[in-house]
């Protein structure tokens, strides 16, 4: 059985070189054949420079260079890709999720036909803010993806190839890796795992990123959205269009004291509620468009390393 330890690397420069030895050390543990990818997500220090020396020291180390940062998710979509493994598993740069953990995820995985399993912490070290945001995506993805509510989300997981060849059939440039996970998984599980204080650094996990991540699983990956506002558009229509009837009748059997202003108003919540119906419409079709156009280019690749034998 061979693994792909896949891990997205951003702003790392000062440990990413002490999580890939907690990783080899982990590997030599368990005793386990595994190649370890590293995916430079545009880092502006020189995160690439390390992970690229370490590439060309280890011949079971690859390293992935982007043009540019194109997120988490595409890093690691990235690395789905570039992985030979029986079993891929992710996990972050920061040794927040402990590389010694993997023999938990791997045991659980060969316990029972799981293709997806989650470390699920046993304390979680992140700020409190950032539990915040992780409660709300949870809430979002079982809402959207139909988690299962006893299925906690982490990026410390371990995913059978045939899931990740699913995953990687689904052409979107807007990828949001668990939201792929949990529409192409056939049974998955949890596993209590450790959890550790950030190595170094200060967390990229920021409003703006719970934002970007938010708009990310709404927009692209349902309509919710869209009927909300054509809900409340058909509403808004509905109560210009009886409010036209009241100004009519009124004006019709009680006469109006302004010329004209009968007409106004009947016209202004007639043409007002049409319009806003019709917006809801054309937003439904422009929508379902999107969905047939996307393309499946979600990141590019300036460079690879890998030592050759």
């Amino acid at each position: 059985m061979k693994y792909s330890i896949v891990v997205p690397v951003y702003r790392s420069e000062s440990f990413v070189e002490k999580t890939v030895a907690e990783i080899m050390r982990a590997i030599a543990h368990f005793r386990i054949d595994a190649e370890i990818i590293l995916v430079n997500d545009g880092s502006p220090d020189n995160s690439w420079g390390v992970i690229k020396r370490l590439a060309a020291e280890n011949r079971n180390i690859k390293s992935i260079n982007f043009v540019k940062n194109y997120g988490q998710h595409n890093a690691v979509l990235c690395g789905f890709a570039h992985s030979t493994g029986d079993y891929v598993i992710t996990l972050d740069d920061d040794l927040q999720n402990p590389p010694m953990e993997i023999g938990h995820l791997i045991e659980k995985a060969n316990s029972g036909d799981f293709d997806l399993v989650f470390g699920r912490f046993r304390e979680k070290k992140h700020s409190l803010f950032r539990r915040f945001g992780s409660k709300l995506i949870g809430f979002l993805n079982q809402k959207v993806f139909n988690k299962p509510s006893d299925i906690v989300l982490t990026n410390f997981r371990i995913i059978r190839r045939d899931l990740i060849e699913r995953v990687l059939s689904h052409k979107t440039p807007y990828p949001y890796v668990p939201g792929l996970l949990l529409m192409y998984s056939t049974r998955m599980a949890n596993v209590l795992v450790d959890h550790q204080e950030r190595a170094d650094g200060v967390s990229n996990y920021t409003l703006k990123k719970i934002i970007s991540l938010m708009s990310r699983l709404l927009i692209n990956y349902s309509s919710y959205p869209l009927r909300l506002l054509s809900t409340i558009g058909l509403f808004v229509s509905l109560v210009s269009f009886v409010v036209g009837l009241f100004y009519l009748a009124h004006g019709l059997f009680l006469g109006v004291s302004v010329p004209g202003w009968t007409t106004l108003v009947v016209l202004v919540s007639f043409l007002g509620g049409f319009i806003i119906a019709l917006l809801g419409l054309v937003g439904e079709y422009l929508s379902r468009i999107l969905d047939q156009l996307s393309t499946p280019q979600s990141y590019f690749i300036k460079e690879i390393h890998e030592k050759r034998e």
